[in-house]
């Protein structure tokens, strides 16, 4: 049955990048985006700069890019939401190799959670922005984001995995992201998966390469379809393996030990 791996998206984009021929598709949230995009067009480069703790010249940098955002979205203005976010999730991810036949696989089975655009999936058209989700931007919903969005990730994840007797989500997002998805409305059993290294003599969570294991994991997911929980149990990238003893039905553990 369908189920649903939930991504965190990046701050870094890749718009430079040609992709060649590939499908797209249109943002489920286009007006709440656009009620977003109204409310951070108000503020000049220095309050965003304050608002975002960013830097002069990246706070202009996305005034600018809220100046040009427009609900039409074409190839000229906007590109495939997984290909166009680059950190190290994305590098985990690697897009860009994966076939077109693994790509509309992943077009129903993963969801990209943002700020500006509440959930992608990865063949959604999208224009640059930066926008976390845990940005305190005052809405009429309330003080952030979380408030904003409310109910309407998880009503759309819940809509998304309405046929499924047994609706499970992957959370690969951060906790900063899966925050905007409301819990008491999703329908959904949730499965986490955490990776660690071993360091100093202990296992532990290495952010980055957390980051970059979650994006290697929906990798594994998308190549091998895997649709029940009991697929990821061979997940064995880069050398990590499931680790039954510190593993919880609902919180997968990964571990690997790297030689220096």
């Amino acid at each position: 049955m369908p189920k649903l791996f939930l991504l965190s998206p990046a701050k870094s984009l890749d718009y430079e990048t040609p992709i060649g021929k590939l499908p797209h598709s249109l943002p489920g949230f286009v007006e709440q985006s656009s009620q977003l995009i109204d409310l951070l067009r108000q503020r000049s480069p220095q309050q965003i700069a304050q608002l975002m703790d960013l830097s002069d010249k990246l706070a202009s940098l996305n005034v600018a890019r809220y100046e040009a955002w427009t609900p039409k979205f074409t190839a000229k203005n906007a590109k495939q939401a997984v290909l166009a976010f680059n950190g190290d999730v994305y590098e985990g991810l690697d897009a860009k190799t994966l076939s077109v036949q693994d790509l509309d696989w992943a077009q129903t089975h993963v969801g990209i959670l943002s700020g500006l655009y509440g959930v992608l999936r990865p063949l959604d058209w999208m224009q640059p922005y930066r926008l976390e989700m845990g940005t305190t931007l005052q809405t009429d919903k309330g003080s952030n984001l979380y408030k904003f969005w409310g109910p309407q990730i998880a009503d759309y994840l819940n809509a998304q995995l309405a046929k499924d007797k047994t609706p499970v989500i992957v959370n690969l997002a951060s906790q900063e992201y899966f925050k905007s998805v409301d819990r008491k409305t999703l329908k959904a059993r949730v499965i986490e998966c955490v990776f660690e290294d071993f360091k100093g003599g202990k296992y532990k969570i290495i952010s980055f390469n957390a980051k970059r294991a979650r994006g290697l994991m929906a990798r594994y997911a998308i190549q091998n379809k895997i649709t029940h929980p009991e697929g990821l149990l061979g997940f064995d990238l880069e050398g990590y393996a499931y680790d039954p003893q510190v593993s919880e039905p609902d919180r997968l553990v990964f571990r690997r030990k790297v030689q220096a």
